[in-house]
């Protein structure tokens, strides 16, 4: 039996590629495309990271223990209040940007410009906080020393609490021998360059103080509380990881080292975060200049505020990004 087909009106037409596909000018659609791209790429980012996580999930370091700094208040234990306020100012920033973008359909060049001037403000604080949190992650708080394996081993006293090194360790001479004219300007050592102190100072505090622990990367499961610390070694299991495992002393956090844990949790956070960070300074240079074009009567010209639009599709991206990376770094 042969199938009856009705017809449409359109057989044989293909669309010519016109300026008003799904109702949409050519230059959302253009917007959209990238949108989506970038998308695939944070994703792909963030697939590499949980994976990387869960293969490694009992050395990966405890959020609340790395992201613990709040300004101007040094020494305070405030784990995540600074990334939720961080987040929050983004997020507001995003509501700045509807209010634009509204005002922009209401042609109303002076509610667009001040709102404009609210999102390029909140991107500011936020890629100016995330410039401070990677300078105390780099920096690092208490140090720590690492074993042939590349393992991290952390100080604590006899209760857990993370002892710094510089609360135990005296640094020493350091005998040097100035090169030759012809072999350059620097100077030789046994130790590693930048280091503060040498890992048979950190043996020698750490004798001298019986209360101290050595803490593993170890995660285990607290039994009465059900959350998840570090191992915690014996004095007598520490004293035996220090003096035949330890080489080396680690400060802060870099591509190579990370006193907090597994150095690729420092790689994933530099990488994602900072390609994150890249995109959020380049909304507020393109706000910006829409900014200035709003000042210059450009778009009221035009008969239209589209272009405010277009980069307010950007900048709520951004900030749904930023969620994602929230969560996976900070909350997971």
């Amino acid at each position: 039996m042969d199938t009856t087909v009705a017809p449409t009106g359109t057989e044989g037409q293909t669309w010519g590629g016109g300026s008003n596909p799904l109702k949409a000018s050519y230059g959302k659609m253009m917007m959209w495309f990238f949108i989506l791209s970038d998308a695939l790429t944070f994703s792909g980012f963030l697939a590499a990271y949980g994976f990387s996580r869960f293969k490694f999930i009992e050395e990966w370091p405890i959020a609340d223990e790395v992201f613990n700094h709040f300004p101007f208040m040094h020494g305070t234990d405030a784990p995540m209040f600074y990334v939720a306020l961080m987040t929050f100012i983004l997020i507001g920033s995003s509501v700045t940007m509807v209010l634009a973008v509204d005002a922009g359909h209401h042609m109303d060049r002076k509610k667009v410009s001040f709102y404009l001037l609210l999102t390029v403000i909140g991107g500011l604080i936020f890629v100016g906080s995330q410039a401070w949190e990677w300078k105390n992650f780099i920096n690092g708080e208490y140090g720590a020393v690492k074993t042939k394996g590349g393992k991290i081993l952390q100080f604590t006293d006899s209760e857990g609490s993370r002892v710094a090194l510089n609360e135990f360790v005296t640094v020493g001479e350091r005998p040097v021998e100035a090169l030759g004219n012809n072999e350059g300007i620097w100077y030789q050592s046994d130790d590693p360059i930048g280091s503060t102190y040498t890992i048979d100072e950190v043996r020698k505090g750490f004798a001298a103080n019986p209360d101290l622990r050595i803490r593993t990367q170890q995660l285990i499961v607290n039994e009465k509380t059900g959350a998840s610390e570090k191992l915690l070694l014996s004095r007598e299991e520490s004293l035996f990881k220090l003096n035949n495992q330890a080489v080396g002393v680690v400060e802060g956090a870099n591509l190579s080292e990370n006193e907090y844990g597994a150095p690729l949790f420092a790689d994933f956070f530099f990488f994602i975060t900072g390609f994150h960070g890249f995109h959020v300074f380049s909304g507020v240079l393109f706000n910006l200049i829409i900014f200035f074009n709003v000042l210059l009567g450009t778009y009221e010209r035009r008969g239209s505020y589209e272009m405010v639009e277009k980069v307010g599709l950007y900048w709520h991206f951004v900030d749904l990004v930023w969620v994602f990376v929230f969560t996976f770094f900070y909350l997971v």
